[in-house]
């Protein structure tokens, strides 16, 4: 999630939802759904239990031998400032803002950080961590590359500054090169302690100021030209990368989510088609959120029209070879990203997975042409070049649909301003518009369930929808001033990711259980834990679902946390909370190892809102400043995340004896 969000929860990111839009909303459609059922007068409750994926049974006909893999004591929602886990768990920082990286890289020290000190140590606010496993190919669980996104800055924590705008050129440096995204080498010791490797061969930055190769339809377009690469095949930069995805070749998708926020004075931009596409993107008209035009003229859009066309792309980078030129690959459409799930169908063809975290914006998935070849990772890394770029429709009967984004399909002509497939990619916004995509409350993370083969989109919030005249409720949205947020489940048709149909259900309708518009997948509401706005998700090995959640300080008034949900079985919707934050942080980047005994979490941003000196918490050091860090959790024993004890005999845990 960007900064916009975090900092005015309720006002902020304004909608830029065109009018040209005419797919439904997400919230109508389940409105309409649940009328055609005649579920209205005994409320949304009732028609999603009656769903045809809402399996649990009823109570009273539980199995009570079947076991989820879930034994840990859930904590209770906090306000403290501190990390709480459930007892026999150990919480421990593993890399924070600043930690160098390289033999060569400075101690941090806050008064004198510099951009040549930066570029060499961990960068600001980490979104995304995904473990890489050394060697390439093993699954060794105590010795690997940790590759964490720096989503944005927050000057006015970082320096005795009131806020970005006031930064200096010098501070505006730092932050370029503490945003982007880091390779980080990793070792477990005998403790069972993580510690980076300082000047291991893997590490390395990427920040606002290194280069990318543009490839897919937009490599070369006119769009794409500018006047320090007139040809179109190169970028400098990237930011704002929120979550990603790691791929089976083992590389990993940053996308790049609120660009946005980056560049400035789009007034001054006459061509229609570009006017048309900086409104539908947000692009201001006057400075951006953070100045940075100020001092680098790519960012001002006067003096680089296409600037713009810069952002907004999944990015693929290889942290196993860190010689690899990264590349921002355009045939995945330009939107602000979050996560890039891979996923590989039965057919061996490579799906990647995104949504657009903004209000009213949609759910992408990509389908590779070529297939996946298991023992040719160079081949591999090219896949996501070519390949079909669909936008989902949900159907209110519980169907849905994956609409092709191709050149010369439908609207998709020269006459409505698609001249290429290269336009296709730039404006995909716009493309889906035309489609008639169904308009989602904040699609944020979307990964696919390795256990169960089925996708789980967390839509994090909507407090816009149905206010001013805008979307009221639907089948896949359904609260007007949704500010808790939700989770869909989807299924692709004969469980095969190629597919362009699904089914798809309501799971989990987020808020404290105490309030009847909130929905478990059936289960007992009395016996959940409290959540609200799931951001990021991912799996444990028995295909329990993980959800971190970003803005509960702002709705339910306590610190964010960590959840597990079983979605299978007689527990299916029995969401515990595992983990409690610090103030004012967000949750995010879960990532477990492959054996499942470490579990990494990313705390961002935390004290935000606070100023310079006056902050809500010191994590990690309770001294200094607020550093946003990865933390890792481990239970005392080497257990697996949330499983039972070592030495628990399986009867016992499943009450038999």
């Amino acid at each position: 999630m960007g900064r916009p969000d975090d900092l005015a929860y309720y006002d902020s990111d304004p909608v830029v939802r065109s009018d040209e839009g005419v797919g439904e909303t997400f919230a109508s459609v389940l409105a309409n759904r649940l009328t055609r059922r005649g579920l209205i007068k005994s409320g949304l409750l009732a028609g999603l239990a009656a769903s045809p994926l809402g399996r649990i049974a009823a109570s009273g006909t539980r199995v009570p031998a079947f076991d989820d893999g879930l034994h840990f004591s859930p904590i209770q929602p906090s306000t403290e400032d501190r990390i709480i886990v459930p007892q026999g768990y150990r919480v421990q920082v593993v890399a924070r803002w600043g930690d160098p990286l390289h033999a060569n890289s400075p101690a941090f020290d806050p008064n004198q950080q510099s951009a040549e000190s930066q570029s060499k140590q961990f960068g600001y606010n980490n979104d995304f961590v995904g473990f890489l496993p050394l060697p390439f190919g093993s699954t060794n669980s105590k010795h690997g590359l940790l590759a964490v996104n720096h989503e944005y800055t927050n000057p006015e924590l970082m320096f005795p500054i009131e806020g970005p705008k006031a930064m200096n050129e010098a501070q505006t440096r730092v932050c370029m090169e503490a945003e982007g995204f880091a390779v980080v080498e990793v070792l477990m010791d005998e403790r069972g302690e993580w510690k980076i490797v300082q000047g291991g061969r893997f590490n390395k930055r990427y920040s606002a100021t290194s280069e990318f190769e543009i490839t897919g339809p937009a490599r070369g377009h006119t769009r794409m030209r500018t006047k320090r690469d007139p040809e179109g095949r190169s970028a400098i930069g990237t930011f704002a990368n929120c979550a990603a995805g790691k791929t089976p070749w083992g590389t990993v998708l940053s996308a790049e989510e609120n660009f946005q926020d980056y560049y400035g004075h789009a007034s001054g931009v006459e061509d229609p088609k570009e006017k048309r596409g900086n409104t539908r993107y947000g692009i201001p008209e006057g400075a951006s959120s953070y100045g940075w035009e100020r001092f680098r003229q790519d960012l001002d859009v006067r003096h680089e029209p296409n600037g713009p066309h810069m952002h907004g792309w999944v990015v693929e980078f290889d942290p196993y070879d860190p010689t690899w030129k990264p590349r921002k690959r355009t045939a995945l459409g330009r939107f602000r990203h979050e996560a890039a799930t891979t996923y590989v169908s039965k057919n061996r063809r490579v799906v990647m997975y995104s949504g657009d975290d903004s209000r009213f914006e949609y759910v992408y998935k990509f389908v590779c042409d070529k297939p996946y070849q298991p023992d040719n990772r160079e081949a591999n890394r090219g896949l996501v070049d070519s390949g079909v770029l669909y936008v989902a429709k949900f159907n209110e009967d519980g169907s849905g649909e994956w609409l092709p984004l191709v050149h010369g399909h439908g609207p998709l002509t020269e006459a409505n301003g698609f001249s290429d497939q290269g336009d296709v990619a730039i404006d995909a916004r716009i493309a889906a518009d035309l489609l008639g995509a169904t308009k989602m409350d904040r699609p944020e993370d979307i990964e696919v369930n390795p256990v169960n083969q089925r996708v789980y989109i967390a839509c994090t919030n909507n407090v816009q929808r149905g206010t001013e005249g805008r979307a009221t409720t639907d089948k896949m949205n359904p609260r007007v001033e949704n500010k808790h947020g939700h989770i869909i489940e989807v299924r692709e048709e004969g469980d095969d990711h190629t597919a362009t149909k699904f089914q798809w259900e309501m799971f989990m309708v987020c808020g404290d259980p105490s309030d009847p518009s909130t929905y478990f997948a059936g289960y007992d509401r009395s016996k959940v834990s409290p959540i609200s706005c799931p951001d990021n998700i991912c799996f444990d090995l028995q295909g329990n679902l993980w959800i971190a959640t970003d803005g509960q300080t702002n709705t339910l008034k306590h610190h964010d946390g960590f959840f597990a949900v079983p979605v299978e079985g007689p527990n299916r919707g029995r969401l515990q909370q595992f983990m409690s934050s610090v103030p004012d942080a967000e949750v995010c980047g879960p990532e477990f190892t492959p054996d499942c005994t470490t579990v990494f979490l990313a705390i961002q941003h935390p004290a935000e809102g606070s100023q310079h000196g006056k902050f809500t918490t010191l994590f990690p050091d309770g001294k200094g400043l607020p550093r946003p860090s990865v933390i890792a959790i481990r239970a005392e024993d080497g257990r697996v995340i949330g499983g039972p004890p070592k030495g628990a005999s399986r009867r016992s845990l499943l009450g038999l004896q």
